[in-house]
């Protein structure tokens, strides 16, 4: 942190208990050829596990929600985003609502034809961090005790790093990415195998939410026109060159209705995955993209003040090899960290 550093704005972070050591994240998902080809079965069947009484209450998410994106293929995905308190929760969860016995046997969809995917992950608390501008809970901050702050670790470059405890005794070093294998063109014969990717050394994951639905209509109008524009450039760039900056993928998603899987909920977020915690100082420092999103922020929050009803939030782990499960079936090579093989 700078000598005397103040931050312009205020930012928050959440505390979790003291009991609190680790915490489960859990992506649970299907890809189908198009948004036309949903039939919505894909999502019931993933639900089915998550309803309420399926398990007993201390096995159940802390919290879950539905979201969708359509990848630069053109393949519409759908996923359930889902948080557990504790390694144990999750387990429990994962035997008893049958969860586990049914992936161990899925296979690829048909009629229509869709895949699946599933992405896990486990960090210790002292690897996991969460900044928000307003103290609505995201993410895994449903399960916090409590909010701390303002904080004073925000806004300069490397504060990231200074609000992850295990920054203090490791240097987080990751395992570097070649970019040529990046983006392997897609084989029609892989949309039939179930393919898992090992999990590397200090993975990055971030995922960095936005939520304009309670600003009236002249914030809105300018979230729109000046702040979104810069904000999906960039995670198109990420999405598709991120192999230029140690991005292995870049999801910008919506939050949907878990029901109806329609949007207009004012609510996305960029789920990425970076080979180190260094790629993604980087990108943010220096990359163009992430400059033009942080300047439009800048002379966003000047211009609204104390008026700014946009929350922003986000959470970043980095997480051990033995800390990540990524496995998929019937999915192209661009999905998630298949783009990284």
């Amino acid at each position: 942190m700078p000598p005397n550093f103040k931050p312009a704005f205020n930012l928050y972070t959440s505390r979790f208990p003291k009991e609190t050591k680790d915490i489960v994240m859990a992506v649970i998902g299907a890809q189908y050829p198009s948004a036309e080809t949903n039939d919505g079965k894909a999502l019931k069947t993933i639900s089915s596990f998550l309803a309420p009484g399926v398990v007993d209450p201390d096995s159940c998410p802390g919290f879950h929600e539905v979201a969708s994106v359509v990848d630069n293929r053109g393949f519409y995905n759908i996923a359930v985003l889902a948080y557990w308190p504790s390694t144990l929760a999750y387990e429990n969860w994962s035997t008893k609502s049958g969860f586990r016995k049914w992936w161990a046997e899925a296979k690829p969809g048909e009629n229509p034809r869709h895949g699946w995917f599933l992405e896990v992950f486990l960090p210790t608390v002292d690897r996991l961090e969460t900044v928000f501008t307003t103290a609505v809970p995201e993410g895994a901050s449903h399960m916090r005790e409590r909010v701390s702050g303002p904080i004073r670790e925000h806004v300069y470059w490397g504060s990231m790093r200074d609000r992850l405890p295990v920054s203090q005794t490791d240097e987080l070093l990751g395992e570097a990415t070649k970019s040529d294998t990046m983006g392997l063109p897609n084989d029609d014969s892989d949309l039939l195998q179930r393919i898992r990717i090992p999990g590397r050394k200090n993975l990055v994951v971030i995922r960095s939410g936005q939520d304009w639905s309670a600003a009236l209509q002249e914030e809105r109008l300018l979230y729109v026109n000046s702040m979104q524009p810069p904000l999906v450039k960039g995670m198109e760039y990420l999405r598709d060159n991120g192999g230029e900056v140690g991005c292995l993928s870049c999801r910008f998603m919506e939050i949907v209705d878990p029901i109806t899987v329609e949007g207009g909920k004012d609510r996305t977020f960029a789920l990425a995955y970076f080979d180190d915690l260094a790629s993604l100082e980087r990108w943010s420092k220096e990359h163009r993209t992430h400059l033009a999103i942080f300047g439009e922020f800048a002379k966003y929050a000047k211009s609204l003040g104390d008026k700014m009803r946009l929350s922003l939030f986000h959470e970043v782990l980095v997480l051990e090899p033995e800390q990540q499960v990524f496995e998929y079936i019937g999915c192209h090579r661009g999905t998630g960290m298949l783009g990284s093989l």
